[in-house]
């Protein structure tokens, strides 16, 4: 008799909520949240093996690939480009720009879910040492760190997108 080995699954992150109104920052800071849960959401109860799958063809994008990718932005946005700190690429190099997407193998779901995490963390950290007028340098010019959240919530709410298109081919799990 052979035994199936388990593989690891991605976790239901807890609901997030923020402020509906008052001040820009707080409520800015709680979309960003609830959008990165909204990634996770849409990947909770998915496989290694599910989570690596590239549902398309001609395309390299998986629900892990976003989520490595997403990873590499929050690294990018705010430690690099707003704190200006310098760090080795996160993925392999040698594959060229779209490593985030083409690395996104099963043994490496677990792992990469952490990463995601520590980096969505350490953005958070970095972001409360600044103010939202902060310039963040943006293609040779100023962008404030409000219009960095703004970005980055829009960046969440495309991918968020896709991921809930990959998620309903893979399983046909919907409204997550």
């Amino acid at each position: 008799m052979t035994e199936r080995r388990k593989t690891w699954t991605a976790p239901t992150p807890d609901p997030v909520d923020g402020p509906l109104v008052g001040d820009d920052r707080p409520m800015l800071e709680g979309v960003l949240r609830w959008h990165r849960a909204t990634l996770l959401n849409i990947c909770a109860g998915a496989d290694a093996e599910q989570l690596a799958r590239r549902p398309f063809s001609h395309s390299t994008v998986s629900l892990l690939g976003l989520v490595r990718h997403l990873a590499k932005v929050e690294r990018i946005w705010f430690r690099e480009r707003l704190a200006s700190m310098s760090f080795d690429p996160m993925y392999d190099a040698a594959m060229g720009k779209d490593s985030d997407f083409l690395g996104a193998v099963p043994s490496g779901a677990e792992s990469d879910f952490a990463r995601f995490a520590a980096e969505c963390e350490a953005s958070d950290v970095v972001a409360a040492r600044y103010s939202f007028e902060d310039p963040v340098d943006f293609r040779g010019g100023p962008m404030s760190l409000r219009m960095v959240y703004v970005h980055m919530i829009g960046e969440y709410a495309r991918h968020n997108g896709h991921a809930d298109i990959i998620r309903e081919q893979i399983d046909g799990v919907t409204g997550r």
